[in-house]
């Protein structure tokens, strides 16, 4: 049962490192990159969504293995709340010492 639950929440974890590129990236790699601004929406559009692909090859398993519903150990109220506190912790990693040393 402990392996489960590490296993979703580190699950949780890797998908929340894509979500947060996916979601925010895009404005970092246009200051690093000028060209890209001058990319179409639909481009940026196709690429997030794209890294969004690998959040949910993560997401999805996590919840499958942390439920209880499959024999995990989470409630779904407690795998959103885990899922939650996971992404605030990761994009405030993230953001604080990825993209705030590039800006």
């Amino acid at each position: 049962m402990l392996s489960r639950a590490i296993s979703t929440i580190a699950l949780l974890c890797v998908s929340n490192v894509f979500m947060t590129f996916a979601w925010y990236g895009n404005l970092k790699l246009q200051q690093i990159y000028p060209s890209v601004k001058d990319w179409p929406l639909y481009l940026v559009i196709l690429c997030s969504w794209g890294m969004a692909l690998f959040e949910y090859s993560f997401m999805i398993p996590a919840n499958r293995i942390g439920s209880q519903i499959n024999g995990g150990p989470y409630s779904l109220m407690q795998l959103k709340i885990i899922q939650e506190a996971v992404s605030l912790i990761v994009f405030t990693v993230i953001v604080a010492t990825v993209l705030l040393k590039i800006w």
